[in-house]
């Protein structure tokens, strides 16, 4: 297939988008929810069948976690948006004056990495329905099978509840000409670009309204209050979860030196295994690429499969590799980003120094995205809150679960947005209202 009919496919999909588009936006509030509905059921239905599929296909993560993540992206993001009204008057401000009408977009181009390929498709089509949107998705080709699965599932759960055909449709031969030409076409309204910042930037600079994500790298202060074992515990969990590759998994934990000790002990318990500096120095030579950027090699493999990757052993029950390190900079990686189950580990004499290793490790990369606390004082969480470069602070959570919404009251979403410190046009944790715009009758007053 030449370029020229790939793009010729692209005006294809999104004249047929448009077009369902149109009649769904005729659709009363009864009608559109039964459409969500459906294609809520009918993703969790099929949540095992497409975490097997992702898993099979791209080689990261393991299954048991993919499925809670399509069940996340299907149950509670559902749950989180299915009383929301989008159709006609939404909200009257009666002491204002003022009416509220909620108003569609159009056609939304949703951009889906290969990390969390079925999840992000299933929780895009949701929030973009639910807003009476057309969804057109530009797949990673590395899940590319699992996600016309995903696809297929939903556009056949809209048109079954009465939605038009082509209201969800999928790039079937992604290329970065077929994507470029989706992103910068003229009848698409908003591009949600969830991936790496090569394609965030791109998507920025289409020409065409975009909510990009990029990179996380979070790090996590461990202060001299905190509940030790239940900090471990969430941790462990959080970075194991999927092996690590959320982008709001831990990256690096940074522990006050009184409570060194009692810290590693915990991980040690929990089967973390400390990396002498032959072994951290072979580990680091797999993170990064000659080019800088990750090694797709280690994204979501087990801390047991990185090992044998890079040649060094390890117990067959180790759930992370740990490196302790002091330099912060792009040219160390275990100071980066690392979509698997390694972490980085700073020792700092007080709270203060605690804060500001944090900050220079967000400034390092992963502005905007998220940092985590395990405190227990609050005046501690809030301070570390005031002067994090982040969207979301967490405290005593799991980074993974705790900054999708999953672990705590933050709108359960696939797509976090770093705001404008990261390149991001929004700090929220992007959902249903993004994606419809709000007229306002308003009425003259004295």
């Amino acid at each position: 297939m030449t370029e020229e009919i790939k793009v010729k496919e692209i005006d294809t999909l999104v004249e047929t988008a448009k077009k369902a588009q149109v009649e769904y936006e005729t659709f009363s509030q009864e009608q559109v929810d039964a459409v969500v509905k459906n294609v809520y059921q009918k993703t969790l239905d099929n949540a095992e069948k497409l975490a097997i599929a992702a898993n099979e296909e791209t080689g990261f993560g393991k299954v048991s976690d993919k499925i809670i993540k399509n069940t996340f992206a299907s149950e509670q993001v559902y749950d989180s948006i299915k009383d929301l009204p989008t159709v006609g008057v939404i909200n009257r401000r009666k002491e204002d004056k003022i009416i509220e009408i909620g108003i569609p977009l159009g056609v939304v181009a949703g951009l889906i990495p290969s990390t969390n390929p079925t999840a992000t498709v299933i929780f895009k089509a949701l929030i973009a329905l639910k807003t009476r949107n057309a969804i057109v998705f530009s797949p990673h080709p590395k899940a590319l099978n699992s996600i016309l699965m995903a696809v297929e599932i939903i556009e056949k759960a809209a048109v079954e509840a009465g939605a038009p055909a082509g209201l969800v449709q999928v790039i079937k031969e992604p290329t970065l000409d077929a994507t470029s030409a989706l992103m910068k076409h003229t009848d698409v309204s908003l591009i949600l670009a969830t991936g790496g910042k090569a394609m965030v930037e791109a998507a920025y600079s289409s020409g065409n309204p975009a909510i990009g994500v990029g990179p996380g790298n979070v790090p996590v202060l461990i202060d001299a209050t905190a509940d030790i074992a239940h900090a471990i515990d969430c941790v462990i969990s959080s970075k194991t979860f999927d092996n690590g590759i959320i982008c709001a998994s831990e990256q690096a934990l940074v522990v006050e030196a009184s409570i060194k000790d009692a810290v590693i002990e915990e991980l040690k318990a929990k089967k973390a295994y400390f990396m002498n500096e032959e072994e951290s120095a072979k580990v680091s030579k797999y993170i990064l690429r000659e080019t800088g950027t990750l090694n797709p090699e280690i994204v979501g493999k087990s801390a047991v499969d990185v090992a044998k990757l890079v040649g060094i052993s390890v117990p067959d029950d180790t759930t992370i590799l740990i490196s302790e390190q002091t330099e912060i900079g792009h040219h160390n990686p275990y100071s980066r980003e690392k979509l698997t189950p390694i972490l980085g580990f700073f020792t700092v004499d007080s709270f203060e120094k605690g804060v500001e290793t944090c900050k220079a490790l967000l400034a390092n990369e992963g502005t905007g995205h998220t940092a985590v606390i395990h405190t227990t004082t609050d005046a501690n969480a809030e301070t570390y809150g005031l002067e994090m470069r982040a969207s979301r602070i967490l405290v005593n959570t799991l980074g993974a679960l705790g900054a999708i919404g999953a672990t705590t009251k933050l709108a359960p979403s696939m797509t976090l947005g770093c705001g404008a410190m990261g390149g991001s046009s929004t700090t929220d944790n992007v959902t249903a209202h993004h994606l419809m715009n709000v007229k306002r009758i308003a009425y003259g007053i004295e």
